[in-house]
C-alpha cells in the first residue's frame, strides 16, 4: 500500500469517525465535508478524475452547503437534545447496518482485480461525458438543478417561518 493512499484512508476514515463521535453538530458537518474531500482524493488517486471532480462539485460544494444551511436554520434549544430512551436500539441497528455495508464493501474490494494486473483503458473520455451531459441531456441536467434549488428554498422557508405560540392568543384577547 502506498503512502498517499494510506494518508487518504486515514484522513477520510478519521474525519468520518470524528464526525460521528462529536456532539457539536456544526463540527460534525465540517468533518463530514473533510470526509467527502477524502473520498474525492481517493478517486483522484485511483485515476478517476471526472468522478473526483464531480465529488468535489456535488458533495464538497453543494451538499455540504445544504447540510450547513439545514443545521443552522433548524437549530433547537438544548432541551430538545435530550437522549431518547430507545437510543440503544437505534445505535445497535446503526452498527448492524454499518457492518453490513462494510461487509459488502470488503467483498467488493477483495473481488476486484489487483493494481498489478492487466489494466483496462476506459472507452469513454471526460470530453465524451461532458458532451453527453451538455448536449442531448442538457435539459434533464437543468431540470435536476431547478428541482434541487426549489427543494433547498422550500426547506429554508419551512425552517424560517415558525409561528410564535403566543401570537394566536394575543389576537383573540384583543377582540
Amino acid at each position: 500500500m502506498s503512502l498517499p493512499l494510506l494518508l487518504i484512508i486515514l484522513v477520510t476514515l478519521g474525519a468520518a469517525a470524528l464526525a460521528m463521535a462529536l456532539r457539536n453538530l456544526i463540527h460534525s458537518a465540517l468533518l463530514l465535508i473533510a470526509s467527502w474531500a477524502g473520498v474525492a482524493a481517493f478517486f483522484l488517486w485511483a485515476g478517476a478524475e471526472f468522478v473526483a471532480f464531480a465529488q468535489v462539485l456535488v458533495y464538497v460544494g453543494a451538499v455540504s452547503m445544504i447540510v450547513l444551511f439545514a443545521v443552522l436554520l433548524t437549530r433547537r434549544s438544548r432541551a430538545d437534545l435530550a437522549v431518547a430512551p430507545d437510543s440503544l436500539g437505534r445505535a445497535f441497528s446503526g452498527f448492524l447496518a454499518g457492518g453490513a455495508v462494510f461487509g459488502v464493501l470488503v467483498g467488493g474490494v477483495l473481488s476486484s482485480p489487483l493494481p498489478g494486473s492487466k489494466a483496462v483503458e476506459p472507452t469513454v473520455s471526460v470530453r465524451d461525458i461532458g458532451t453527453q451531459l451538455m448536449g442531448p441531456n442538457a435539459v434533464a441536467l437543468l431540470v435536476v438543478g431547478v428541482i434541487l434549488t426549489v427543494a433547498l428554498l422550500g426547506a429554508v422557508v419551512l425552517a424560517a417561518t415558525e409561528p410564535k405560540p403566543d401570537q394566536g392568543q394575543a389576537q383573540e384577547g384583543g377582540r
